[in-house]
């Protein structure tokens, strides 16, 4: 029996080859924005708003260099796929058996995990706009179910389009509301000058690697794929994709640290450091600015961590099926590692009903403290295995790195590993604690 045809994705609607216009520029945007927008969810607001509230524009230029940092990584993972036609976990398999040792748990785990926060995080706008109808835990199996269907039934056009109106909402409420909250530009500009305040450095290294980084850097091939664009000569088109993306995506964090800066900084107001935390904001908008204001914020919330639930859906989910299908020793391409194949449909089993047991009966020590830790090491593992991959004879001598993505990799994967100590060693003390 012969190997099925590997499916190229649809047609694509834009020729590579064509000068692009700037109105055919943004027609291309696609893949890069699901990835971006899957990747900035409420814990990231979180952590940006924190920021803002405590050290007020000190941290500017960490979002600059975060926002580099993603530029690059994404890039070198789609880079790889267009270049070699792989996917990125075929290119982590010819490193040795070693990155499989470390994906196969972490994958699961992740999934697992993250499946009952990503719910939780988009039922909590809900709840909050629409209080006194059902409880969390019912809102939050709701979005999981509402995720789990647009993924199983609908393509990737879908998901596509759905996180570009996720994208949008959540950037013109959030850039509305830094615009409203009235910058103070001498103090932006004194912002851009690096320091590390006292006490600031986890903050630093959040926003100049950790916003937005999580395992759907490395999904951005397979959404390329689905796309139809899964060739070198697409390449300029994916870069340029790519840099829209993620330029957006540092605007967007670069609102919300003026808002934590102008709204809670200035008037010395704290919030919670969990995903609550942007319901104590939506509340201090309430009283500055009017109710219109804080419900707006709201819907920017949900709009933020529902994306996350759709893209992680839908890019996971195509990453398991692709390592399963390898493991399995299947063709790449194999129908059962793409949309609606059985492996797909698998993880999206798993993403979505198991996960709402640690809605109801809350979290495993156990599992809390593993994905704690193997997420922790995820981005100096994608910082590194892509210079193995892009800098070796497993990428085509034109599509290899220059001196200058390698330097941004190597301090990245040095930036990483430091915040994934601060982030397990975060992990055992809350452990600790629960104990105490």
């Amino acid at each position: 029996m012969s190997a099925p045809k590997e499916y190229l994705g649809p047609m694509p609607h834009i020729d590579p080859d064509e000068q692009l216009t700037a109105i055919r520029r943004w027609k291309i945007i696609g893949p890069g924005l699901v990835v971006a927008g899957t990747g900035v969810g409420a814990a990231d607001l979180v952590a940006t708003l924190t920021a803002g509230s405590r050290y007020g524009y000190a941290l500017l230029w960490a979002v600059i260099v975060g926002t580099i940092v993603k530029i690059v990584l994404v890039e070198g993972a789609g880079r790889y796929s267009l270049a070699t036609g792989r996917t990125i976990f075929e290119g982590w398999r010819s490193l040795g058996k070693w990155t499989a040792v470390y994906f196969a748990p972490y994958i699961m785990i992740w999934g697992f995990v993250y499946g009952a926060t990503a719910m939780s995080s988009a039922a909590l706008p809900i709840v909050a706009l629409f209080p006194n109808t059902m409880p969390l835990p019912a809102w939050a199996i709701l979005m999981g179910l509402a995720g789990f269907f647009m993924v199983w039934f609908g393509k990737y056009a879908l998901v596509e389009k759905l996180t570009a109106v996720m994208v949008g909402i959540m950037f013109v409420v959030v850039v509305g509301l830094a615009i409203i909250a009235a910058p103070n530009i001498p103090s932006m500009i004194a912002g851009l000058v690096p320091m590390i305040p006292e006490g600031g450095l986890v903050y630093t290294l959040a926003l100049s690697g950790g916003i937005g980084g999580t395992i759907t850097l490395a999904a951005y091939g397979y959404w390329l794929r689905e796309k139809g664009w899964a060739s070198p000569k697409w390449m300029r088109v994916m870069q340029l994709d790519n840099t829209v993306a993620y330029v957006v995506t540092g605007i967007f964090v670069l609102s919300m640290l003026i808002v934590g800066a102008e709204v809670l900084y200035a008037a010395g107001v704290s919030i919670s450091a969990t995903d609550a935390g942007l319901l104590d904001l939506a509340d201090v908008l309430n009283d500055r600015y009017g109710q219109a204001i804080g419900t707006a914020f709201l819907i920017g919330f949900f709009a933020a961590s529902f994306s996350s639930v759709v893209g992680v859906w839908s890019g996971v989910s195509l990453m398991f099926a692709d390592f399963w299908g390898h493991h399995r020793d299947l063709p790449s391409g194999h129908p059962a590692t793409r949309p609606g194949g059985k492996y797909v449909k698998f993880y999206l089993l798993w993403i979505t009903f198991p996960p709402m047991l640690l809605l109801l009966l809350g979290r495993p020590i156990f599992l809390i403290l593993l994905y704690g830790v193997l997420g922790a090491l995820f981005m100096p593992f994608l910082a590194i295995t892509l210079l193995g991959l892009l800098n070796t004879k497993r990428t085509p001598d034109r599509w290899r790195n220059g001196w200058v993505t390698n330097g941004v990799l190597i301090i990245c994967a040095a930036l990483f590993t430091i915040l994934g100590i601060y982030q397990v060693w975060d992990t055992l003390q809350d452990v600790i604690g629960s104990f105490g």
